[in-house]
């Protein structure tokens, strides 16, 4: 099968693999045997951001890790807007389509509000949590606020399209370890055609023009509060910094969590091996 952009197989060591759901297409990879765990990135990312994590745990689980429509290797439909709403009824498709049950979930950045939501929706199908950084419920701050404003607003659109601006802004400062440079191509790979670059600019807008999906989201959360939950957070996050941790563990007292000094906002790419042990020896714990 040809794929939208070539992808060295010494990076990314997966089959490449596509679900049709109605008008949209889902690129996925799916790798490994045993209980599912399903892998959920944000923005600007793709499932590329998972491969460590992937190669870690694949010889004792199955890992599925999904590309929202319009990043990675998806296509969205016509009409489709790139809100975590429709992302997480997609999402829910997707789950659906492959038969998933008893899940551990991994979250981080958008992928915290598109899985929490669907896990509150259908708590009978989710089991255990991985939470990276990420959130799941209104952001307020002022510095939010502003990112959202610019990034997300008509400047931001206008320089994503032309310049690549959002992705290259968080990739800029998402990553607190040094990144080769054919692996930081590979991050790149999906926003090199102009046309594909809208979403990258909405998630930003997202952030407050989302806040009526995400008080419904914390509303709900108490549905899945009892679920066993690994929290594994990068200190070095510019984004989502402690409280924001500390918000987590009050949602979730059945939870152990594992401070990642030398990570920031992509844990998966900066201590994506350390991830995988982490969740192996607390899935033996928690039996």
């Amino acid at each position: 099968m040809m794929l939208p952009f070539p992808v060295p197989a010494e990076l990314f060591p997966a089959e490449h693999r596509f679900a049709d759901l109605g008008g949209t297409r889902i690129h996925y990879v799916d790798e490994g045997a045993g209980e599912p765990i399903l892998l959920l990135h944000g923005n600007p990312t793709w499932s590329f951001l998972y491969r460590k994590i992937i190669a870690g745990l694949s010889d004792e689980f199955r890992c599925i890790a999904p590309d929202y429509p319009g990043y990675g290797m998806s296509r969205a439909p016509s009409g489709y807007r790139f809100t975590p709403a429709e992302h997480s009824a997609v999402l829910e498709r997707f789950v659906d389509e492959l038969g998933l049950t008893n899940l551990t979930m991994m979250v981080q950045d958008w992928g915290g509000p598109i899985g929490l939501g669907l896990a509150c929706r259908r708590p009978e199908l989710v089991g255990r949590l991985i939470i990276g950084n990420t959130f799941a419920w209104p952001l307020r701050e002022l510095r939010v606020r502003v990112f959202s404003a610019v990034l997300g607003g008509p400047p931001g659109r206008v320089l994503t399209r032309r310049f690549n601006l959002a992705p290259r802004v968080f990739f800029a400062r998402g990553f607190a370890q040094p990144v080769p440079a054919e692996v930081m191509q590979m991050y790149l790979a999906p926003w090199r055609d102009p046309r594909r670059r809208l979403p990258a600019s909405i998630a930003p807008r997202q952030l407050i023009a989302a806040s009526g999906y995400l008080a419904d989201l914390e509303a709900a959360m108490p549905k899945i509060a009892d679920r066993p939950a690994l929290i594994v957070w990068g200190q070095k996050d510019f984004a989502f910094r402690q409280a924001a941790r500390q918000r987590f563990e009050k949602l979730f007292p059945n939870h152990r969590t594992v401070l990642l000094p030398h990570a920031s906002h992509f844990v998966q790419e900066d201590a994506g091996e350390q991830i995988a042990a982490e969740f192996k020896r607390f899935r033996a714990r928690i039996g």
